[in-house]
């Protein structure tokens, strides 16, 4: 059984990772390590986030520990989506895992089901740092979120390539991005590649209006190749390919990224963002303040309680979505 012996002048942090893998979160867990190590606080790693509290999969960690990760994808803690961490049961285990290793505060590095899994072991006394880690940047108390620019970079590289089969054969390319419930991916990379039509489940889109006629107008307009960005949450990439090709006597043909936009090498943007924000977690901890959303706020790292980060909508950027199909025909 492992146990944490308690220094009296030490602080004890846990690091988790939690849910879906961005780039960027072995950057964020390098930044808690070392500024950690600097304040004189004993940083824990928890293997395969809320599961491995329940399991006890804990290991302490130092500043060896985090080297050379800052470029690496994926996550040196690894992840999981556990379900018995929603039971009670489950549930009751990582909040005495916690106070029997001498736990001070856990670092929790994800998305929202993450957050979401923080604020249960807060109600059950549990302290918690959160930052916000996911490809989606779908995290309604933060402008900004670990793993979003190196996932957009990612989709446009694939695209651009994918432009050029396009170009040369005169085909349109539906491509199916990340992003099950929001379509900042889908906008962000429209933008960067110069997609004739961009489908989200946040806007209602009329496929006459918004993908056959506006492929008629660019045609007019001399253009001969075509790609249609999709998100994946609208689960329909293959049967608009159909129909274009059906109404268009256009070749057309279908590309889903999937799991590539999560992996790589994460972008100098994401390694910054993560750094800045591990550093702040580590900061509150050191200033004893519990329970926080880290967030990017006007591009200034700030905080926010937790129990109000997660009742906060996040609201669709429809004038940048406008803007995204004026400017590609």
């Amino acid at each position: 059984m492992f146990y944490v012996y308690k220094h009296l002048n030490s602080k004890v942090i846990a690091i988790l990772t939690s849910g879906g893998d961005a780039p960027g979160m072995n950057a964020a867990i390098r930044a808690v390590v070392r500024l950690a190590v600097a304040k004189e606080m004993r940083p824990f790693g928890i293997r395969r986030g809320y599961g491995g509290l329940i399991s006890r999969d804990i290991f302490e960690m130092s500043i060896r520990t985090v080297s050379e990760i800052i470029e690496r994808g994926g996550t040196i803690l690894y992840t999981t989506r556990n379900l018995e961490f929603h039971t009670e049961c489950g549930l009751q285990r990582a909040v005495k895992n916690c106070k029997d290793t001498h736990i001070d505060t856990i670092v929790v590095i994800g998305g929202e089901g993450s957050i979401f899994g923080a604020k249960k072991l807060i109600e059950h006394g549990i302290n918690c740092i959160c930052i916000p880690c996911t490809i989606d940047n779908d995290i309604a108390c933060s402008e900004n979120s670990i793993g979003f620019d190196t996932a957009v970079n990612t989709a446009t590289s694939m695209i651009d390539k994918i432009r050029d089969t396009a170009q040369a054969h005169d085909r349109c390319s539906v491509v199916e991005v990340m992003g099950r419930r929001c379509g900042n991916i889908a906008i962000h990379t429209g933008i960067a590649v110069g997609a004739t039509a961009i489908l989200v489940p946040e806007y209602k889109f009329d496929f006459e209006r918004d993908v056959i006629n506006r492929i008629n107008f660019t045609q007019k307009m001399g253009k001969k190749h075509f790609i249609i960005i999709v998100a994946e949450g609208l689960k329909i990439a293959s049967d608009i390919t159909i129909e274009i090709s059906k109404k268009t006597n256009i070749e057309t043909r279908a590309t889903i990224l999937g799991h590539v936009q999560r992996g790589g090498s994460p972008t100098a943007a994401d390694r910054v963002l993560a750094s800045r924000m591990g550093c702040y977690a580590v900061d509150l901890i050191s200033k004893g303040i519990k329970n926080k959303v880290v967030v990017v706020k006007n591009n200034k790292i700030v905080s926010m309680d937790i129990k109000k980060a997660v009742d906060i909508k996040k609201n669709f950027d429809l004038d940048l979505y406008n803007k995204a199909l004026a400017i590609s025909i």
